[in-house]
């Protein structure tokens, strides 16, 4: 369990009105969902904290930019997500301080939730469903079991798919860490609440800019044409 002070600290930048208005949906989510001890909880901040710049964007910004078209069906990446319409890219755009994205992930956690995210999209966003898809995200895919283990390269890869952005990371599980010290009060247990069955992921998170990059690294690689001479300059 976090405090508003503890939060301050290790998210410097997160406005005053932002924290008190997120802070109690942050600590039922890592009341709900098994973040229960120090390791585990500076794990989990530290990845939000990187994910959602401080719980500055709760919702992706929409251009559409050229690789936010590809969100929409026909493609590769909009099947990857479960965009199945057009205006599923934007209907279904990032949403939560982890960012879930496409049809699939709304129906997905919105089904283990209970409430209808693929009727009502903008709902991932706000803080009762956000924090909740994250926390759920988190223990449902094992990602509490690496923090015991202090396997936060793993959890990283688990979340991004690769290693973007660890440095940043790895700031803000020193800090969450060093703050916790100090401090750290455990979450009290959830009464009759049933733990969830651990599915580790195969995957990572789908989302859209990380699916895209994903997409052109497994991509055949193309012989390069011999370079042309340059003309003289005249």
């Amino acid at each position: 369990m976090l405090t508003d002070v503890q939060l301050q600290q290790i998210m410097p930048r997160l406005a005053a009105a932002k924290l008190q208005l997120y802070l109690p949906h942050l600590n039922q989510a890592l009341q709900t969902y098994g973040v229960d001890t120090m390791q585990r909880t500076a794990a989990f901040i530290a990845q939000l904290a990187h994910e959602s710049g401080e719980f500055r964007w709760m919702e992706e910004i929409w251009g559409p930019t050229d690789a936010q078209r590809r969100y929409d069906p026909p493609g590769t990446l909009a099947a990857r997500l479960g965009n199945t319409e057009p205006g599923d890219g934007k209907r279904f755009k990032g949403r939560g301080p982890i960012q879930i994205t496409g049809r699939f992930n709304y129906a997905k956690y919105g089904t283990l939730l209970g409430v209808d995210l693929v009727a009502q999209p903008e709902l991932a966003a706000t803080p009762e469903f956000a924090f909740a898809t994250a926390g759920l995200y988190w223990q449902s895919n094992g990602l509490n079991e690496l923090a015991d283990a202090d396997d936060f390269v793993k959890i990283t890869r688990r979340i991004n798919g690769g290693t973007n952005g660890l440095a940043d990371r790895q700031k803000y599980h020193a800090l969450a860490l060093g703050v916790l010290a100090t401090g750290f009060v455990a979450s009290p247990a959830v009464r009759g609440a049933a733990k969830r069955k651990v599915s580790v992921a195969t995957e990572p998170l789908l989302r859209g800019q990380e699916s895209i990059r994903r997409i052109r690294a497994s991509a055949p690689a193309v012989a390069k044409k011999p370079a042309a001479k340059a003309r003289q300059k005249r």
